[in-house]
């Protein structure tokens, strides 16, 4: 044998995996299809939010959390409804009891620390019993995802220094091998080096190939958001409508789902690859690093959400509270694009960018920074400032004569009619003023600053659109940005991978978003923001300490 475990991807899960495996004394190879510098895969270019319930940040700014109310909110969220839903929910269970128990404890001891404002994503569908986070969860890891990512990869290193973990990058596993129904190894491609930046496209030129054999195989590949001819082979029409023609890429190209394929070749078990995570926020990046380069924006809740034909989406179709939800809304137009309207007073307090390079100053994990771009900036942080400028989806105007005219332009196969969107916008305005508003916005907007933390960076003091005192006026045109798989390969709580008849798959694992972030789909159809990350964290150290 040349290992006792195989990690087929360096990313995240894989990091852990091996990290875990070492620490009870297995020699590990790792492999990745990318060059050194992507080591950490999907998950550096994350935000670093992570999913955390009854925590000291969240008590420290008046958050009331439980498990109890965690799991609550959880189960109404995923929705269960499938008989192959038994993993997962098992799964989701011991997530839960993770999140609020060991996970932080574990996190803190390698050294990680949170952004003291913990953000409220998610907020759900409107009913209790359904979608949505009661409480603010989402806590952001200071150094965002690259500060996630530092630990595993300085435990990693220093076991390829012990001898106990072999790097092997630019290996692309196309095949494993079974014995006797087990898995025993891996086969595949050396790829020609490539010194691209991380998460650049690299070449797939083969110089070679290579066998290994394995005592165990734990799969850790990620999802297929790179991969659109294969979003739209699994998209569920029947649920969210057709796929759009336009959608563009949050993930880099590598995120292909082609090992998911191979492990399905050898016998494994695949679940629920019907459900998926897409965002409806999503913004051509005008300074791209991979192909069809896409960036999420996070909103406040208060910019107005428009559809392709210029109606004013209802509740809960707002920003923040239900993705999926909103994306059938938006796809029932017969088109893949919506609109926000917004003022520079809403976009300088509310607008933040998906990602750890949007960010530079939480990834710097300085506060310093931190004061500097958000409360001390005369506009919105630069990377937004920076996509209002140069973003082809953005529009500047004075006017909202000037500004439908500027998205006319831009969306001429769909033209709006200024009078149309003036007398749904004065209508709102003209609410803004009463204490007993009707508009479910403008209600949920003082919700939120009644939460200390929204109020201090999150949520702009409420005011008229159309007052010139807040402008000038903005248009965003916003695209559907391809994200997470929440179904994938089946497994068990102690990651083994299952054939499709349910039965073990000796000798194989899997973990983080390859395997639905665990069990095949621990999320069921919807996520609760930080726990994509987190299921990496979770399923990878089950796999890591079950092999």
């Amino acid at each position: 044998m040349d290992a006792d475990v195989i990690v087929i991807g360096a990313g995240l899960a894989g990091l852990v995996a091996a990290d875990e495996a070492a620490n009870r004394g297995r020699k590990v190879l790792l492999l990745d299809q990318e060059a050194p510098q992507s080591l950490g895969g999907q998950a550096f270019w994350s935000l670093g939010g992570l999913f955390m319930i009854d925590t000291p940040e969240q008590r420290r700014m008046g958050i009331r959390d439980s498990l109890d109310l965690a799991r609550n909110d959880w189960m109404g969220s995923a929705q269960f409804d499938r008989p192959e839903d038994e993993n997962p929910r098992k799964v989701s269970e011991a997530y839960l009891e993770f999140a609020a128990g060991d996970m932080r404890p574990w996190l803190r001891g390698l050294g990680m620390r949170w952004f003291p404002v913990v953000g409220w994503a998610e907020r759900g569908g409107a009913l209790a019993h359904g979608h949505g986070n009661s409480v603010p969860r989402f806590h952001i890891t200071w150094g965002t995802g690259p500060g996630v990512i530092a630990p595993f990869v300085a435990r990693v290193q220093e076991h390829v220094k012990a001898g106990r973990i072999t790097l092997k990058h630019r290996y692309r596993a196309t095949a494993l091998d079974v014995t006797n129904g087990a898995a025993t190894g891996v086969t595949g491609d050396v790829l020609r080096d490539d010194n691209a930046v991380r998460g650049a496209s690299t070449n797939r030129d083969i110089v070679g190939g290579f066998s290994l054999k394995a005592g165990a195989i734990v799969v850790t590949s990620g999802g297929i958001g790179g991969n659109h001819d294969l979003v739209r082979k699994r998209w569920p029409t029947d649920r969210l409508g057709t796929p759009p023609a336009k959608m563009v890429a949050g993930v880099p190209e590598y995120v292909d789902g082609q090992m998911t394929e191979v492990a399905k070749a050898a016998g494994a078990g695949a679940i629920n690859e019907d459900r998926m995570w897409h965002y409806t926020e999503g913004l051509q990046n005008w300074d791209p690093i991979w192909p069809n380069h896409g960036i999420r924006i996070l909103p406040g809740p208060s910019s107005l959400w428009f559809d392709a034909l210029g109606n004013r989406m209802e509740a809960p179709f707002m920003p923040g509270f239900d993705t999926l939800g909103t994306l059938k809304r938006i796809l029932q137009t017969g088109h893949g694009h919506s609109w926000f309207i917004l003022t520079q007073s809403i976009i300088k307090k509310e607008f933040a960018l998906s990602g750890s390079e949007q960010n530079p100053d939480l990834t710097s994990g300085k506060w310093l920074q931190v004061i500097k771009a958000r409360l001390g900036a005369k506009g919105a942080p630069a990377p937004v400032e920076a996509f209002k400028e140069n973003g082809a989806d953005f529009v500047v105007a004075e006017t909202l004569d000037q500004l439908v005219e500027g998205m006319n332009r831009i969306t001429p196969d769909q033209p709006l009619d200024a009078a149309h969107l003036r007398g749904q916008i004065e209508a709102r305005d003209a609410q803004i003023e009463n204490p007993f508003a009707k508009d479910a916005q403008i209600t949920a907007i003082r919700q939120a600053r009644a939460y200390r933390g929204d109020k201090l960076i999150r949520t702009a003091k409420p005011h008229r659109i159309l007052d010139p005192a807040h402008g000038p006026l903005i248009a965003v045109r916003l695209n559907i940005l391809t994200r997470k798989s929440l179904g994938g390969l089946h497994t068990d709580l102690n990651a083994q991978v299952l054939r499709a008849d349910g039965t073990p798959f000796d000798g194989l694992f899997a973990a983080g978003e390859v395997a639905g972030f665990g069990g095949g789909g621990y999320h069921g159809y919807n996520a609760l923001e930080g726990t994509f990350l987190g299921g990496c964290l979770f399923s990878g150290r089950a796999a890591g300490r079950s092999v």
